[in-house]
């Protein structure tokens, strides 16, 4: 996807008419600017790796367990991937409006999703969350993005300390003990 191998501002509708094998005047059919193509490509990667990273289907997996595999699932190369779409996505946005709108919208699945786990497990007696469950799951996508913005320096180089804040954040708000989330 060029969105993420290339930045979403090497979007044009020549570019995706030729990868997909068909005149640029039937790509711009179904989107009239390449800002609507843009919000569109960014919109379904983010969507599509919201639902790799934390399912919205029924799970048979504990809240605990599901908050785990999400955060193992935000390290390494394919998490630096979508960590570089949504700084450039963030960044376009500024002068995007409908990239800005499905920005908005995307931080709204994301925080919305986390927040239903997280609000499941407090829920269920897993979690202790001494505040509401979406300011927790705010403070987790804060430190995952932080995170991200480094995301061109190599995992395995940063400390165990800082590439695991997200997992020790976690359980102190969530009253696990350390490493019940991970290593």
């Amino acid at each position: 996807m060029v969105a993420l191998s290339e930045g979403l501002e090497c979007i044009t509708l020549r570019r995706v008419g030729e990868d997909l094998g068909v005149r640029p005047g039937l790509v711009s059919h179904y989107f009239p600017s390449v800002e609507e193509l843009v919000a569109e490509a960014f919109g379904s990667a983010a969507t599509g790796e919201l639902d790799a990273l934390l399912p919205a289907e029924p799970a048979t997996a504990s809240a605990v367990e599901r908050l785990a595999a999400f955060l193992a699932r935000t390290a390494g190369p394919a998490w630096d991937d979508i960590s570089r779409l949504w700084i450039n996505a963030r960044h376009l946005s500024r002068y995007r409006p409908s990239l800005r709108a499905r920005v908005e919208e995307q931080e709204a699945a994301w925080r919305g999703r986390l927040t239903g786990l997280l609000a499941e497990g407090v829920e269920r007696g897993e979690f202790r969350a001494a505040e509401d469950p979406e300011v927790v799951a705010m403070r987790i996508l804060v430190v995952l993005d932080g995170l991200g913005a480094n995301a061109g320096a190599d995992a395995e180089s940063l400390p165990v300390g800082v590439a695991r804040m997200a997992f020790r954040l976690a359980e102190r708000e969530l009253g696990l003990r350390e490493g019940v989330l991970g290593v």
